[in-house]
């Protein structure tokens, strides 16, 4: 245990206080304050930080850091008991970025056709605001899907991260898939990266293929970081391609893959991590 740090108003054993040469004396080892791996700030330590991430258990996660496969803010964690701000620091595992924070949270929603994206209608029309319900206090739709539009759609109580989402200078990808009436020309993938002009401006697409054709109808996939209104069935539209029906599929590195209409999940730290390392966060 360590000795208490003397002082004039505490006697010592001779009942005679220290005098202002014996303060200036230099510490013996013996009471110094324990070493800290050289990392003396406020904060929670790294492996239980990690291990509320779902991590692993804070001995695998020590196992990660002595294996250089943990980083913060971009440097490699090289010592054991490093304390984190969860709140501030970026965390990655294997190059890959994992959300900390507690104060977050973040929905994907398989959006049924005939609902409006909106937290609530004057009109009584069905929104997802009607389907989220009480889920998490303070919960904004991540950009828009179209009434008619089914498909993913994020959900978040991070205003910051739905709006960089959101916005086209983040270049975030959004695919599609749309079912479509007529056939498609074989240099229309060449064409759509090209750029359309439409009323509003032109567009261009990041990718375009062709997924499935029978008896006059084919199903294309369309990968675009625009947020326009109505984007794609304009698009389509506008190269003789009416749409019939529009899913969106993916949101950056969010997929739809097997979830039914009408269901909502949480995203996992991991998937939020990602997220936010995507749009700079």
């Amino acid at each position: 245990m360590n000795a208490a740090t003397p002082n004039d108003d505490v006697p010592t054993a001779s009942g005679e206080g220290w005098s202002e040469d014996m303060e200036l004396a230099p510490v013996h080892p013996a009471d110094r304050a324990p070493e800290t791996d050289g990392d003396d700030r406020e904060g929670e330590r790294l492996q239980k930080v990690l291990a509320r991430a779902g991590v692993g258990s804070r001995r695998v996660s020590e196992d990660m850091i002595d294996a250089g496969r943990i980083s913060v803010n971009g440097a490699v964690v090289r010592v054991q008991g490093m304390r984190v701000d969860p709140t501030r620091d970026k965390i990655a595992v294997d190059g890959v970025r994992v959300e900390t924070r507690d104060d977050r949270v973040t929905y994907a929603m398989n959006k049924p056709p005939g609902v409006l994206t909106a937290m609530s209608d004057d009109r009584n029309r069905p929104t997802v605001g009607d389907m989220v319900g009480d889920l998490a206090p303070g919960l904004v739709h991540v950009g828009r899907l179209d009434q008619d539009t089914e498909g993913l759609l994020l959900l978040t109580t991070d205003g910051e991260l739905a709006h960089r989402l959101a916005h086209p200078s983040y270049g975030v990808r959004k695919t599609y898939l749309a079912q479509v009436s007529g056939s498609v020309p074989r240099d229309l993938a060449k064409r759509l990266r090209g750029g359309i002009d439409l009323d509003d401006g032109p567009v261009k697409v990041d990718s375009f293929r062709v997924v499935d054709t029978h008896a006059g109808q084919s199903v294309v996939e369309v990968v675009l970081h625009e947020g326009r209104k109505h984007i794609v069935r304009r698009l389509l539209a506008a190269v003789d391609l009416p749409v019939s029906r529009l899913t969106r599929t993916a949101v950056g590195p969010i997929e739809l893959r097997a979830m039914r209409s009408g269901t909502i999940r949480k995203l996992s730290r991991q998937e939020l991590g990602t997220l936010s390392e995507l749009v700079g966060l």
